[in-house]
């Protein structure tokens, strides 16, 4: 598997959450999460992988991600899925939505 880069989308006192890029096509997403004792690791992948590229993929995170975050550890548990992205929703867009239905309330 080509080298993946990890591009941080946010970063909050326990968790962040990072894009997975093979140069300039997108390979996933990775969010982790920091406990006293353990990193959680949600891992979407959107393409077909053999499972020694996962395993090599997700040395690639412990490697450059999570031992880079310099918090103390003793077990790195990663959750793999298989997805594609839907889309980004925000606040916005549900507002958006409430006021398209109060419009059609208004106008039978």
């Amino acid at each position: 598997m080509p080298e993946v880069t990890f591009e941080r989308q946010y970063r909050t006192p326990y968790s962040e959450g990072y894009l997975l890029l093979e140069g300039e096509d997108r390979v996933g997403r990775a969010e982790l999460h920091y406990t006293p004792s353990v990193v959680y690791c949600t891992l979407v992948v959107e393409r077909e992988m053999e499972e020694e590229d996962l395993l090599d993929l997700i040395q690639q995170i412990d490697d450059e991600v999570v031992v880079s975050a310099s918090v103390p550890r003793e077990d790195f548990v990663v959750t793999a899925y298989h997805g594609r992205d839907l889309g980004v929703y925000e606040d916005e867009f549900s507002e958006d939505e409430d006021l398209d239905e109060e419009e059609d309330d208004l106008n039978p």
